[in-house]
């Protein structure tokens, strides 16, 4: 039987990151290091330890009994003396190892990338990846340490907190509406244009408010629909229709004359910026520290 001296903590956190992606390739690229190197290491775990941990097929990687023991028993301890190691350097300030952040390319662009960029400077021993997507990633998977959503959540089971949120507007390019005129009241939306988000969970649906409290709810006809938040934007920009934007997205087309508000009497439910972390109840000391920091960043005017 292997003996604590012989076994290499290295190999254990390859264990745990082959457990958590599902796949050694997955692992290699989380880890930023070469696949040959995490076949290498966990065959000499499997070695010191006399028995298989995997069982490998050409589609999939599956723990064995004496993997999902081994997992069971080391993952609380290195979460425990990861948490332990980064203290120890944020006690002095400094923040190390890798954070990696997923949001969507249009979040990421407007906040997350900015925030990202005050946030390095002062902690300059700290690697940070930012991937984006406007698709749900799988954090496990992944690696991702945080994610950004924003909107709605649809798994009210996700360890998430809310960390503001945004209104939304009905806009269109003023090229639109001189051709084919301005909505004068909610109803009216039914029979333009509209530009669908296929990413929203009822895309052609609305619900609007007054300023008196009441509310009508809206089915509207299209033929056009992205899952881009970025290419609706492009579209609405370009004349093809009427659509929903959140106020950030749209602020700079605004401000511009390029797109215009429509029926600013009426009010839509308005969306949450929400930080969402990985399954577990660990949360590093890198990504608190990031999310109060991105939280406060948000609030300047």
């Amino acid at each position: 039987m292997a003996t604590l001296d012989q076994i290499d903590l290295n190999a254990l956190r390859i264990f745990n990151a082959v457990v958590e992606a599902k796949s050694f390739t997955a692992a290699a690229e989380r880890l930023g290091v070469a696949k040959a190197k995490v076949s290498l290491q966990i065959s000499r775990l499997e070695q010191q330890l006399g028995t298989a941990l995997f069982t490998r097929t050409t589609r999939q990687v599956n723990l064995t009994d004496a993997g999902r023991t081994l997992h069971e028993q080391c993952q609380p301890l290195l979460i425990g003396l990861h948490e332990a190691l980064t203290q120890v350097g944020s006690e002095q300030g400094e923040l190390t190892g890798l954070l990696r952040i997923s949001a969507s390319v249009a979040h990421a662009s407007l906040s997350v990338a900015p925030a990202l960029a005050q946030f390095s400077l002062r902690h300059p021993q700290l690697r940070i990846d930012l991937r984006t997507a406007d698709r749900v990633s799988d954090q496990v998977a992944d690696g991702i340490d945080l994610s950004f959503r924003v909107g709605w959540l649809k798994d009210s089971s996700q360890r998430a907190i809310q960390l503001g949120e945004f209104a939304q507007y009905i806009v269109a390019a003023p090229s639109y509406l001189q051709q084919y005129g301005t909505p004068r009241h909610a109803s009216d939306l039914s029979e333009h244009a509209w530009v669908a988000l296929s990413l929203l969970p009822t895309p052609l649906t609305w619900k609007l408010s007054d300023a008196t409290g009441n509310t009508q709810t809206v089915q509207m006809k299209s033929r056009l629909q992205v899952d881009s938040p970025n290419a609706l934007l492009a579209l609405l920009e370009y004349g093809a229709g009427i659509s929903v934007m959140d106020e950030m997205s749209s602020q700079a087309a605004l401000q511009s004359g390029k797109l215009v508000r429509v029926l600013s009497d009426w009010t839509l439910p308005k969306g949450g910026i929400y930080a969402v972390f990985p399954p577990g109840r660990h949360v590093p000391a890198k990504v608190r520290a990031f999310v109060e920091f991105y939280r406060e960043f948000i609030r300047l005017p």
